[in-house]
Order: C-alpha cells, then sequence, then structure tokens
C-alpha cells in the first residue's frame, strides 16, 4: 500500500528518569482514535539520541503490541555508520514492523555517492520498506531529488520524509516523484501546500494536537475540497510555529501533559523543558 495521509513521529515519555510505557500506550490508544495512518516511534520526536539500547528494542515491543496491526509501524533507524546500523536492523527485523524512517547520515557530510551507497546497502540488507529522511539542516547534507529517484528504483525504498528546506526542491520533487513512491512532508508547516500541489500527507509532530483537524484536511483535499480544508488549516497553522520555537519535542510534551495524555513533560538532557514566556503562548492554544 502507498504511504499516505497523516503520520505520527510519536514522542517518548519519560517520568523519573525512565520511560512511562503507561502514558506512551495510552496515547497510542488515543491517536488510533483518529484515524492517523501510521506510527513511527524512535525519530527525532521520539527523542531517539538519548534511548539506549534496551529501551530502544523496548519500545518497539511495546508499540506493534499496542497498535496490534491497526495501522502500520516504521520505526526510526538512522545514522552515520553503515554497518552499525546493518547490525541495528537485524535486531528490528524481529519485531513485527513495517518498515523504517532513516536519515541521511548525519555530520559526516557524504557526497552524493556515499548518500546513494549508505541507502542501497540497507535496502539490500533487509524486505522492510524504507522511508528516507532527508533534513540537511540537521544532518549537513542534502539529499538531491536526482540521487532519491535512483534509490526509488529499488523496491522497499518507498518514500521520503522531505525536510529539505528548498521550496523549489520540494516541488520538482513532487512533480517528478515516480508514481508509487511517496512524498511526505516533514516540515509541519508545509502540509496544506504539499497535499494541495500533489504530495502525499505528511510525517507531523504537531499533529500530537488538534490530530482530528489534520486528518480532516487530508481527506477533504483527496476529495478535492481544497476550499473547506483551507478554512480548518488556517484556524490550525497559527499554532504549528510556538511548537517549534524551542527544541522538539518540549513544547509537544508541555502540552500533552496539560491535556492529560503524559504524567509529566520531562525531557533528557541536553534538552530542557520549556521556559516560562513560552509556557503562556502554549496555554493560549490549549484552549482551541
Amino acid at each position: 500500500m502507498k504511504i499516505n495521509g497523516v503520520w505520527l513521529p510519536i514522542i517518548t515519555p519519560f517520568t523519573n528518569g525512565v520511560i512511562d510505557y503507561d502514558s506512551y500506550e495510552k496515547m497510542i490508544d488515543h491517536y488510533l482514535s483518529y484515524d492517523i495512518s501510521g506510527l513511527i516511534p524512535l525519530g527525532t520526536t521520539g527523542e531517539i539520541p538519548v534511548v539506549t539500547d534496551v529501551e530502544y528494542e523496548e519500545i518497539i515491543e511495546r508499540t506493534v503490541a499496542a497498535v496490534a496491526d491497526c495501522i502500520p509501524v516504521y520505526v526510526g533507524l538512522g545514522g552515520n555508520y553503515t554497518d552499525k546500523l546493518l547490525k541495528q536492523l537485524k535486531k528490528v527485523e524481529k519485531y513485527k514492523i513495517d518498515g523504517i524512517l532513516s536519515v541521511c547520515p548525519y555530520y559526516s557530510r557524504p557526497n552524493q555517492r556515499g548518500l546513494s551507497e549508505h541507502f542501497l546497502k540497507l535496502a539490500e540488507a533487509t524486505d522492510l520498506n524504507i522511508i528516507i529522511y532527508n533534513i540537511p539542516y540537521r544532518t549537513g547534507v542534502n539529499l538531491l531529488n536526482e540521487t532519491l529517484f535512483k534509490l526509488a528504483e529499488q523496491k522497499n525504498v518507498v518514500g521520503v520524509k522531505d525536510s529539505n528546506g528548498n521550496i523549489k526542491q520540494s516541488m520538482d520533487l513532487i512533480k517528478n516523484k515516480p508514481p508509487d513512491f511517496s512524498a511526505l512532508t516533514g516540515e509541519d508547516i508545509l502540509y496544506y501546500n504539499t497535499v494541495v500541489n500533489g504530495g502525499d500527507g505528511g510525517i507531523l509532530a504537531s499533529a500530537h494536537l488538534m490530530t482530528e483537524k489534520f486528518v480532516e484536511i487530508y481527506s477533504l483535499l483527496e476529495k478535492n475540497d481544497h476550499k473547506a480544508a483551507l478554512l480548518i488549516w488556517r484556524r490550525i497553522a497559527d499554532f504549528i510555529p510556538l511548537l517549534f520555537e524551542e527544541p522538539n519535542p518540549a513544547p509537544l510534551k508541555y502540552c500533552l501533559k496539560r491535556l492529560g495524555l503524559l504524567k509529566s513533560a520531562e525531557v533528557r538532557l541536553p534538552l530542557t523543558p520549556v521556559s516560562d514566556g513560552l509556557k503562556k503562548e502554549l496555554d493560549s492554544i490549549l484552549s482551541f
């Protein structure tokens, strides 16, 4: 099945330094009720850099059990050492997941050939589907559309989470992508524009809030009811920048605790809780 709609890169809740699985499973039940299209644990929003190896597998196991085949599950699996990822991939394959979300190798800044060979190695090593995550302002390297389309010739390279930061590149991606390849925005503020221009949806941290609105927008756009979708989008678009005014997912966690979905808004260092000033601004959107 082609990947489309609203995919949630779910946060990892912590309480007193440990993962709060009661809140985590409560969240999964909550979001399943809103007909999201897929779930992605252990991404950047899930604070993957500060999750231990043991916790990593625990989260996958808990996620698969909680989702119970209701929607696809893709697990965050990325890094800048290809051989290490291949070994990690074998651990992930033990679980009943549908695929992985794999970010471009960061910090080492490989060229296009290096990026291509990295993802080819992953694709050849597994039958799991792969969504590539292109986010140059975090990784230091931009995966060009030409390279991406070549990778899409692999049957299990099925889509991209596009956060390349260049609107022309994003529009060219949507216009020229292969028919069965999914272009999902990772820039939440571009969600409406992406789908209107022929994109397939988004992997959206901000869809932790007002989830039904994001889902409804996609449904309306699929029916070509752009005006109705735009009315909803205009009502929610203003809150999105607030959620990224300080490092994600701290603002989200503050909101989710206020809404009763989390016991704690705790994040792990080097992230810190949101400032008092931002709390006041976030409080204003929680009254929607």
